[in-house]
């Protein structure tokens, strides 16, 4: 029975790829959300922290945190919502851990995440000179 969920699961995630890059924990994401306001339908940028992980397959989800107006603000997103439109990875953050509340009682820069921005690699590999 189990195998039969299994294969169920994951034909339905091949079905529904999205255009969501791979990032994890520390990592700092856009995520466009699909708002609907009466009859128009338009897309918003969140973009904040990723402070966890959860799950596996179908029921797979993240949680974002961002400061708005000096208040924290945290909202988890399924993968497989049909109300997000696709996922930016910004930067990647050095982090030790795989969950990151203490986060929540951090202001300013004891908050920051120390990072790299990540950028077209292709285009980096143009411009270095090769050495001769």
């Amino acid at each position: 029975m189990s195998d039969l969920v299994r294969t169920v699961t994951m034909k339905t995630i091949a079905d529904k790829k999205k255009n969501i890059d791979d990032f994890k924990a520390g990592d700092t994401v856009g995520v466009y959300v699909r708002v609907r306001e009466g009859e128009k339908e338009r897309v918003q940028l969140y973009r904040g922290v990723v402070l966890k992980l959860q799950g596996s397959g179908l029921t797979r989800s993240f949680t974002v945190r961002k400061v708005s107006a000096g208040v924290g603000v945290e909202r988890t997103f399924p993968f497989n919502s049909p109300s997000i439109d696709r996922v930016e990875l910004i930067s990647r953050g050095k982090v030790r851990r795989s969950k990151l509340y203490f986060l929540r009682t951090l202001k300013g820069k004891a908050a920051a995440i120390a990072s790299e921005l990540v950028g077209d690699r292709s285009s980096s590999a143009q411009e270095t000179p090769a050495a001769e």
